[in-house]
């Protein structure tokens, strides 16, 4: 199918979301990608992962972007040419872009019980808010993780850890926002936390 989803963020600021229904050769026609773009997607051995990563160059071109219009930096971090900032991710059947004037990060998190498994390797603070019994605990959990994954894309500095180095202020899921913090090397950095859930997904984003 065509886009999922668009979020006006801010005036600076947009979301896309892909449902990806397509088969690899339909995702793969239409579009231009570079010879390194093409080796990659070739080398990968999921069909999953390939669809992922096609699906991501049908998102920039919602944007106005071709796939020569990306790059990434020695951590992997996309930047975009234009110098506006750029976060991706797929997960399973959806992928999504943010786009904006300012630093931004997003994930995409299939909601999965297992996440309450290794809950203790990522949240640390959360647990004086959350409880285990809660029905929304996993949904929470998938919450906090997605925040902290896009934190993690938006600072793009190796040997951050996200139960020590990232927060999430206590939230509620009706809310669809929060507030989280980088606490890392004696600085302190206050980002705006948005999340949405669909069809059993969770998709969260932040910025400055």
């Amino acid at each position: 199918m065509p886009l999922y989803k668009s979020i006006s963020v801010n005036s600076q600021t947009t979301v896309k979301i892909w449902k990806i229904e397509e088969s690899y050769n339909a995702l793969l026609s239409p579009l231009n990608l570079r010879p390194e773009s093409l080796e990659r997607v070739l080398g990968m051995k999921s069909e999953l992962h390939q669809r992922g990563f096609l699906s991501v160059r049908h998102l920039l071109r919602e944007f106005g972007y071709t796939d020569q219009d990306l790059y990434y930096d020695a951590n992997g971090k996309p930047h975009l040419k234009d110098g506006k900032h750029i976060s991706i991710t797929h997960s399973f059947t959806f992928s999504g872009v943010i786009i904006s004037d300012t630093k931004v990060g997003i994930d995409i998190e299939k909601q999965r019980e297992k996440i309450g498994i290794i809950a203790h390797k990522f949240v640390d603070y959360e647990f004086e808010y959350l409880n285990k019994d809660d029905l929304e605990y996993i949904r929470k959990l998938t919450v906090i993780w997605g925040i902290k994954e896009s934190l993690y894309k938006l600072f793009a500095t190796p040997g951050m850890l996200f139960r020590e180095h990232f927060l999430v202020i206590p939230f509620m899921l009706e809310d669809y926002e929060t507030v989280s913090w980088i606490d890392y090397k004696m600085k302190k950095y206050k980002y705006n936390s948005y999340f949405l859930e669909f069809e059993g997904f969770t998709c969260a984003y932040v910025l400055v």
